[in-house]
């Protein structure tokens, strides 16, 4: 039935301009327009002469075909559509009470998007269609003009696929679903098995999302980027994004011949400045003499230095510099780093739902797994697969494994090997993401009882594991005190005051007029929303701070567009029956460090950086494993098949699906340097897939 459905979705409905214009008379204007042609008779669009024109119709007119020459360069073409009709004797635009007919984009190798739908009133006399735009590279080649022309059958697998997966999706978690009646407990292997299943499309669908999406992969084949392929190997590397986005292959170059800063020299302006960390200044002493400088790295002491955390490095770049000579595709480290995430977000969640709930299905487990990896702010980060978003990939991945280790090391009866391989997970966040340590806060409500309460660190076998949970923390804390140390003179100085990037971090400082901006942008601001595809944009962004704000886009603050998240506002009423339920406050503790942390990072990324869409994943997922916690607890309390039960399920399936909707639209809004800016001509295909009824 759901492969039916999917089918006749297809054939129907996605096909609707087939059977609407199936009756219609097509006439061939080509000869009509007065473009001048080349030697093989294609109209030819230039740029003294950049618009079909066409007079004296008088008739209906349905739609324009722009039939272009598939084998020219292929580009996008903005065209401005004017017509005269019953209504309108001249041609009309947007004026103060009205809007005009909008710019249309179309692909020269998009067949779907030549075609452009007219909704005159009445008999069309005049039609003009003209490129504009700065960009257009001409001459564009046509081969044919047609007016009313029958639009093609057209199956598209990729839609019928997606159609058949959201179909499938919405089966599988309707209100009367069996994985709603499957506890976990019940049946652990048949749930295990269908968690791993889902998990393993999970992975499938974001790595198809990266290699998809993004031009930063630098990996070729002979069919992937075969731009860049050697033409021998199965697959090779190639270096992309400049010699800025290489800063971290750069440093493992160094660590080889023993150095912590990055071999390439400064310019010689550079080192004789007053204050280098000034942009302003740089640029006009750049436009003086010439010389680039490296964008984004530290510099200090008359060196460039790498001041995002180092554990990228010794991770990823380091071992394949030294196996390949190579440098690692920073991409490919993002992409295995989200992929590590989505795992211990679903081991975790897993370990709580079986060892500390009772009745928790695989329906529930389901439902609330999906948003904590997708709605986490991971999706951006594969969006733009790059070294800024390496670090806090990692660090996020090393952070969901350390408290999985941690809670299994809590039911052990041997914990010592869990808590180190934990802490040392944990302790390794300070070499990725070091924002993300707040995360370490959890352990005060995982081991304050047993620790403090129980005084089990006093007895010998306490003391031992109590070291376990230290002693990683403290080494690695050594190593990065020492590596500060060695680079700029403090244990404690990681280099980002020293970071040559859009604003003078030595002088940031800390001020409050940026806090209420930051609440706003990053937790209340509605989504900005459009009646196109994507649906989402940037939202706006004003303030009455007088001072410099660094802003990228945005698209709305987590709880305004997360509706998952609503249950937060409910935590004081849904732990008071937890805690009258326990004579232990566990949850509750983990609940308020993971809320309060995710608070602390986002004000300290405001405060340190700004206000930028890919921070949202450093606070994003303690919010919602915060709610995960909450909506287990209130699941708890709900007997089964009664109408309370069925409104909680039918609500949470209502706000995860808007959630997990506003994620996945965002992945695909236009932005600069992803691929509806670099192939801006294969974007249209997108558009034209999911809008099928232009």
């Amino acid at each position: 039935m759901l492969l039916a459905c999917a089918l006749a979705l297809e054939v129907f409905l996605f096909n609707m301009n087939f059977y609407l214009t199936a009756g219609l008379e097509p006439r061939d204007v080509t000869r009509e327009c007065g473009l001048p042609e080349n030697d093989i008779g294609q109209l030819m669009l230039t740029e003294a002469n950049h618009a079909v024109v066409l007079q004296g119709l008088d008739q209906a007119v349905e739609n324009v075909w722009l039939d272009f020459d598939g084998e020219q360069p292929a580009q996008l073409l903005e065209c401005k559509v004017s017509f005269t009709d019953e209504a309108h004797k001249t041609f009309f635009d947007t004026t103060e009470y009205t809007r005009g007919v909008p710019i249309v984009d179309v692909s020269t190798v998009s067949d779907k998007s030549e075609y452009l739908n007219l909704n005159a009133s009445g008999r069309v006399q005049a039609l003009e269609i003209e490129l504009v735009g700065d960009e257009v590279r001409y001459p564009v080649l046509l081969d044919k003009v047609v007016l009313n022309a029958n639009r093609p059958f057209d199956f598209n697998k990729t839609r019928f696929g997606v159609a058949l997966g959201i179909l499938c999706l919405v089966y599988a978690f309707r209100p009367r679903s069996a994985i709603y009646r499957w506890p976990l407990r019940v049946r652990p292997r048949l749930t295990k098995a269908i968690i791993i299943g889902a998990f393993v499309v999970e992975c499938l669908v974001m790595t198809s999302y990266l290699f998809f999406g993004s031009n930063l992969v630098g990996v070729a084949t002979s069919s992937y980027n075969y731009g860049s392929w050697d033409g021998v190997s199965m697959a090779n590397t190639f270096e992309v994004g400049g010699e800025n986005a290489q800063q971290y292959a750069e440093l493992a170059k160094s660590f080889t011949r023993g150095q912590l800063h990055l071999e390439e020299e400064p310019p010689e302006w550079l080192k004789a400045m007053d204050d280098p960390y000034d942009k302003g200044a740089r640029d006009e002493a750049q436009k003086e003499t010439g010389e680039d400088y490296l964008f984004d790295v530290a510099y200090h002491d008359g060196k460039y230095y790498v001041y995002f955390g180092v554990v990228p490095v010794f991770l990823f770049y380091l071992p394949f510099y030294l196996a390949t000579g190579a440098n690692f595709p920073t991409a490919l480290g993002v992409l295995a780093s989200v992929l590590a995430f989505a795992g211990g977000c679903t081991a975790l969640l897993d370990r709580f739902a079986r060892h500390h709930f009772k009745r928790v299905s695989l329906g529930l487990f389901l439902l609330l797994q999906i948003p904590l990896v997708a709605c986490s702010g991971v999706l951006y980060l594969l969006k733009f697969p790059t070294f800024y978003s390496l670090p806090i990939a990692l660090g996020l991945a090393f952070s969901v494994w350390g408290l999985y280790l941690w809670m299994v090391g809590r039911s052990a009866a041997h914990p010592c090997r869990w808590y180190a391989a934990g802490s040392l997970c944990m302790a390794l966040v300070a070499g990725c993401r070091p924002q993300l340590l707040v995360l370490s806060c959890v352990a005060f409500p995982l081991f304050w009882r047993r620790y403090i309460t129980e005084k089990r660190l006093f007895t010998g076998a306490g003391a031992r594991e109590f070291a376990c949970l230290v002693a990683p923390y403290a080494a690695v804390a050594l190593a990065i005190m020492g590596y500060n140390a060695a680079r700029f003179g403090s244990p404690t100085d990681f280099g980002a005051s020293y970071n040559l990037t859009v604003n003078d971090m030595t002088r940031r400082g800390f001020n409050l007029g940026r806090i209420l901006p930051a609440l706003f942008a990053y937790f209340l601001q509605p989504p900005s929303v459009t009646g196109v595809f994507p649906f989402v944009q940037p939202a706006p962004f004003d303030t009455t701070y007088l001072g410099q704000t660094i802003k990228e886009a945005t698209f709305g603050g987590i709880f305004a567009c997360l509706p998952v998240l609503w249950i937060l506002t409910a935590s004081r009423r849904i732990l008071a029956l937890r805690v009258s339920e326990r004579a232990t406050h566990t949850t509750a503790g983990v609940v308020v460090a993971l809320v309060a942390g995710g608070i602390v990072v986002a004000l300290a990324d405001a405060q340190m950086a700004g206000i930028l869409e890919r921070y949202f994943a450093d606070f994003s997922f303690m919010f919602l494993a915060a709610a995960v916690l909450l909506l287990f607890v209130a699941n708890e309390r709900l007997a089964p098949g009664t109408p309370t039960a069925s409104l909680f399920q039918n609500a949470l399936l209502a706000v995860v699906a808007l959630s997990v909707v506003y994620v996945v639209l965002v992945c695909f809004v236009p932005e600069v340097g992803w691929y509806s800016d670099i192939y801006d001509w294969a974007y249209q295909n997108i558009i034209e897939t999911v809008q099928f009824w232009t």
